[in-house]
């Protein structure tokens, strides 16, 4: 009932769950995991325009898709229109649909007036949106908050300009950017953005299980979800959303054996994409959320921190999961 094909301008998603882009958690290895357990789309980390306009090599490395399952979101961030333009043409070079981040509330994005401080000017939201789809080759979407706070509640204004300015898709979070990541989201705002626009909109926010998800569809009746903060540690969370909202039944609990096949895969992955000293401290903030729910996992977690080489963190990770 819930789950579905969807599309997005001339693109075909197989489903309607989609993974959200997250500042160092969404690299290639991680989006590549989300795919295998079923995400109908994946999204880059966001990337600079500014730094893209500056063709700077640490940005264009995080937007690397290579060996990548399409199709692929990719996702710009920025507030001054001629670098946008430049990074929308670079990206839709390569990606299958083209995201503006309009929602992100960490306060070194929004002093330079990007992210979620966009929504405190829908005017300059409507240049942005217009002169992006202009520029890029493939559709544009846009993430948005529900405002700034709460006595700037502008998202289902600002979702009528993105679309009338030619976005194929909305992503709507439920929260101001004073409340950051607090309190619980609002699934009012969401239902009222999916009510005053055509083009498909995404509720975000709060989903970590079945349940969280479903009540996402039932209250706001999106056209899909993305999932953030409940996929780290929890690439299965995918695969279990949609078994349950395709058969209203949950599937067994993973066995710890496929969980750690997961993980080092990922670890795998990670290596090959950015060597081995790198990807071993990368990993780090996955791991710790992979470990959370076992027992002595503050232990656990300070001894892989101490780790650097690929095949002691296996080993170790073996041993840990061999006690569960």
């Amino acid at each position: 009932m819930y789950i579905k094909p969807l599309k997005i301008g001339n693109v075909k998603l197989e489903n309607n769950i989609l993974l959200a882009p997250m500042a160092g958690i969404t690299d290639l290895p991680f989006r590549m995991i989300c795919k295998k357990y079923g995400a109908g789309l994946v999204c880059t980390e966001m990337a600079s325009s500014k730094a893209i306009y500056y063709n700077d090599a640490k940005t264009k490395k995080i937007l690397e898709i290579d060996g990548e399952k399409r199709p692929i979101q990719a996702q710009i961030f920025g507030s001054d229109i001629e670098s946008l333009k430049v990074a929308a043409e670079y990206v839709s070079e390569f990606a299958d649909i083209l995201d503006i981040n309009m929602g992100c509330p960490a306060p070194k994005v929004v002093k330079n007036g990007d992210g979620s401080k966009l929504l405190l000017d829908l005017e300059k939201i409507e240049k942005i949106v217009t002169e992006v789809v202009k520029s890029s080759k493939v559709p544009v979407s846009v993430k948005i908050r529900k405002g700034w706070n709460e006595e700037s509640v502008v998202a289902k204004e600002a979702a009528k300009i993105i679309e009338k300015a030619g976005a194929s898709m909305i992503t709507i979070h439920g929260r101001t950017r004073s409340e950051f990541f607090s309190g619980k989201v609002d699934l009012a705002i969401i239902k009222k953005v999916k009510e005053s626009v055509k083009i498909p909109v995404i509720g975000n926010g709060d989903i970590v299980d079945e349940e969280s998800a479903l009540k996402m569809f039932e209250y706001t009746g999106v056209d899909g979800i993305m999932i953030g903060r409940g996929a780290i540690g929890n690439p299965w969370l995918f695969e279990k959303i949609i078994y349950f909202l395709k058969n209203g039944e949950k599937l067994p609990e993973m066995p710890i054996e496929e969980k750690l096949k997961t993980i080092i895969e990922h670890i795998e992955l990670e290596v090959e994409h950015k060597g081995e000293k790198v990807g071993i401290q990368e990993l780090r903030k996955h791991m710790a959320y992979y470990v959370r729910n076992i027992n002595d996992a503050s232990r656990i977690r300070a001894k892989i921190n101490t780790i650097n080489e690929k095949d002691e963190l296996i080993n170790y990770l073996n041993k840990v999961f061999c006690n569960v």
